[in-house]
């Protein structure tokens, strides 16, 4: 399944920490596209995983998180208007 995850961390009570960790496990399966956009093929298992994972770190009060899910990247035409990508990051 083609996943596009984003999210906005709020900067109030150790937002930064909170970010940081958001980060890195998001990394782990998705490519970073670009500040807190990912993307990338998850299985419904995966998807799972990585909800169990942030679970805990999401404040659900001050953060939010939005994942787009479809049966494959096939239906999305990607037009970049601004910046250079390289190996599906911008530079």
């Amino acid at each position: 399944m083609y996943v596009i995850l984003v999210y906005d961390i709020s900067g109030e009570d150790n937002g930064q920490k909170v970010l940081n960790k958001v980060f890195k496990i998001c990394k782990k399966y998705l490519n970073h596209i670009q500040n807190s956009v990912f993307e990338g093929e998850l299985s419904e298992v995966q998807i799972k995983k990585l909800r169990y994972e942030l679970s805990p770190i999401i404040r659900k009060k001050k953060d939010s998180f939005i994942i787009f899910k479809g049966r494959n990247s096939k239906w999305l035409e990607r037009e970049i208007w601004a910046g250079e990508e390289k190996n599906g990051n911008f530079l």
